[in-house]
């Protein structure tokens, strides 16, 4: 080596071991500077949601994350509102939620989104534990000295002055005592975090700290003397600059405030059901007002947020899906928008249009076809010594052949068992009801339209032709006693046996239709995969008994096949309750009696009250003697399930899926003798009565508080 070179070398290895310096002095700078900027935007977010504390919230503050060894939660509110799970950002570019991402200053940040996504599993799986659903625990991203107000996914965004104010706007979901324990509870899940001495800028605030202000002995006392005036101090005195936004956020809410609240803590029972991994498709069934339809909404809304595919949610009548829609909106805003809401026979049309099979539905026209069919293959035959009617042959046709897709008259003949009918069909009235079909047939056919029945074939077949060609990752059908046998293997042809595809709720003693199917039959296997519930949260106590007392001699098959007893075994989660029964000699003393027991409740009390009828004529006639009496009402046609100041007003088919405090039904035992002394037969009057018996059960189930029961006296 030449002279000199030695320290050449020497004086290389020291510069490039001070660039490693200088390199690891940058890095170590810069982490300062972030840990101290995350701090800083810490202090500044936890400084504004200490106003909530003092309006009934719990905040826990620099959590561990369960687990891990060093990972942190930011903050963990808990109020009214719910549980927020929070992260806190103090970027030096603004935020930006577009095509599924968030991004800012040109760089995407999903990792952060992602973990706060786990981490809120983390939290709704320690909830759990208090029996709280799912959708009460709610991730948000804040950012400390922005404006925000945004949605990624289930993620909302929110910036450091406009989270109090939309905490305040939530709808009430835990009451003082509720937020006590779940706090509780996850301050024990999610620990003090210890290790903050890797932090140099100043120390975020401690839970202890913010309990400090939390109480009344918080308030500082006339003699107390001045302290000095920390940053934490002015950063709190900014936050209560806020107060006019919390006031119009806390008055806004409580005007929108709906009157139907749907349930946030769930019994275990139905909690497991919303969050279990079913293998294939699985069945929710029980008695009326055990929460069927809560477990199906809440079920809806905890697969949108983990599935990336669509959600269908599906019921036979046509007013439900919007008053659902509304309900999910309202307890699980964040996924409402992954959710469709259709009736089935909707959805069917809208699918078919979407598929380009042509398809002409028009009612009226169908229903003259079959007019002429009766005449010339109805009338004067065999069919009439059983039921002279031709409505109960349109249900055959409509409900056993069509309803059950079939098509060929041995498929039809003897002895094929036509559930939910009593009259025994003996071989020459199933030949003359298959003349009757099919000339109904020919004369729609030679009209060019479709039935509905018609729209729901031609949907299945598509749907068999072309597997897995929709966007639905689950269907959930509610009220699926309602459904025929096509319409069933129509929506189980959507997602076949797919993991947690297929959800049918619902109860056969509830069916309010002819005719009916087993799943079985179906090609859909429950097998291991269903639920009875047994406690009754709808109803009081007296209530209850009055509808069982309706039903307890009626036995019926579910479409599980499975034979059951018209008396159930359920359990009353509450005795409160009234059945009031007036009994007139007219129809005008019985309409002036329910006009004075609607006036005793009070303008107050009619959002919450309904009237509801065996037809629809009858719900018009009542709709025109409440105008006339200046009672304000509002038909279950028009109801979206928002809040509304007049009494609901509908049939009993309309009124499936929905309660209310206070029912009343006019002259709800008139046809108890129908069909009775006019020649038809015994099985006829017999499969007419029980029929009519499950729709009253069905209405007098909808009453929460009170029942009233109008009659009127027939000599």
């Amino acid at each position: 080596m030449g002279a000199g070179g030695s320290a050449w070398k020497r004086a290389q290895e020291a510069r490039r071991y001070e660039r490693e310096l200088r390199e690891q002095l940058r890095a170590a700078q810069w982490e300062v500077r972030n840990w101290e900027a995350a701090s800083e935007g810490e202090r500044k977010v936890a400084a504004k949601l200490q106003v909530l504390t003092r309006r009934g919230w719990r905040l826990l503050l620099d959590r561990r994350w369960p687990g891990t060894r060093s990972a942190n939660v930011d903050m963990l509110l808990v109020g009214p509102g719910g549980v927020f799970v929070i992260d806190v950002k103090n970027w030096r570019h603004a935020p930006e939620a577009a095509g599924g991402h968030l991004t800012a200053g040109g760089r995407t940040y999903d990792r952060e989104v992602d973990k706060l996504l786990k981490v809120t599993r983390l939290a709704e799986n320690a909830v759990s534990a208090r029996n709280l659903s799912p959708v009460a625990v709610q991730p948000l991203m804040v950012f400390a000295g922005r404006s925000v107000n945004a949605r990624l996914g289930t993620v909302r965004l929110l910036g450091e002055r406009d989270v109090t104010p939309a905490l305040v706007a939530e709808r009430l979901r835990l009451r003082p005592s509720e937020v006590k324990a779940v706090a509780d509870h996850l301050e024990q899940v999610f620990r003090d975090y210890e290790d903050t001495s890797a932090r140099t800028g100043p120390a975020a605030p401690t839970a202890s700290a913010v309990s400090a202000v939390s109480g009344p002995s918080a308030a500082p006392s006339a003699s107390a003397a001045p302290s000095a005036a920390g940053p934490g101090d002015a950063l709190f005195e900014d936050a209560l600059f806020d107060a006019e936004g919390i006031r119009n956020a806390a008055l806004e809410a409580a005007r929108s405030a709906p009157i139907e609240q749907w349930m946030t803590f769930l019994h275990p029972d139905q909690l497991a059901l919303v969050r279990r991994n079913w293998s294939g498709p699985a069945r929710v069934s029980g008695p009326a007002g055990t929460g069927k339809t809560v477990v199906a909404l809440h079920r809806a809304a905890y697969l949108a947020a983990r599935t990336p595919g669509r959600i269908l949610y599906v019921t036979f009548a046509n007013n439900l899906p919007r008053v659902q829609r509304t309900f999910l909106r309202t307890m699980a805003p964040a996924v409402a928008d992954r959710v469709d809401f259709r009736s089935l026979h909707s959805w069917a049309g809208e699918f078919l249009r979407e598929r380009g099979v042509a398809s002409r539905l028009d009612r009226d026209r169908a229903e003259g076809a079959f007019g002429r069919a009766w005449q010339s293959h109805g009338r004067g035959t065999v069919l009439e010594t059983l039921d002279p009617a031709p409505g109960y042959w349109k249900d055959e046709i409509d409900y056993v052949i069509k309803g059950r897709g079939l098509t060929a008259f041995e498929e039809y003949a003897p002895p094929l068992r036509r559930w939910r009918r009593r009259t025994n069909l003996r071989r020459p009235h199933r030949e003359a009801v298959w003349a009757l079909y099919e000339e109904y047939e020919r004369n729609r056919t030679g009209k060019g339209v479709h039935d509905f029945n018609d729209i729901l074939a031609l949907a299945l077949a598509e749907a068999l032709a072309h597997p897995g060609a929709t966007p639905y990752t689950s269907v959930v059908v509610d009220e699926v006693q309602d459904l025929t046998f096509v319409g069933v293997r129509l929506l189980h042809a959507l997602v076949g046996d797919a993991h947690n595809g297929l959800l049918l709720v619902g109860d056969g003693q509830q069916a309010v239709y002819p005719g009916g199917f087993r799943l079985s039959d179906a090609g859909i296997d429950v097998r291991g995969r269903g639920q009875v519930l047994r406690k009754n949260y709808r109803n009081a106590k007296e209530i209850l008994d009055a509808a069982l007392a309706v039903v307890a001699d009626d036995s019926f098959d579910d479409i599980d096949g499975t034979p059951t007893a018209g008396r159930r075994d359920v359990d009353p989660a509450y005795g409160d309750g009234r059945v009031t029964r007036f009994t007139a000699a007219t129809r005008a003393e019985h309409d002036e009696a329910l006009l004075t027991a609607l006036h005793a409740l009070g303008p107050e009390a009619w959002p919450d009250s309904a009237v509801l009828c065996r037809t629809g004529t009858e719900r018009d006639r009542y709709r025109r003697l409440l105008t006339r009496a200046g009672i304000p009402a509002i038909t279950l046609e028009q109801y979206d399930g928002r809040p509304v100041p007049g009494v609901k007003l509908g049939s009993y088919h309309r009124a499936k899926g929905l309660e209310f405090k206070h029912v009343h039904l006019p002259d709800h035992d008139a046809p108890a003798a129908a069909g009775a002394g006019d020649g038809t037969d015994e099985g006829v009057v017999r499969e007419r009565r029980e029929l009519h018996r499950s729709q009253l059960f069905v209405a007098m189930t909808r009453a929460r508080d009170t029942l009233w029961l109008g009659s009127v006296t027939r000599g």
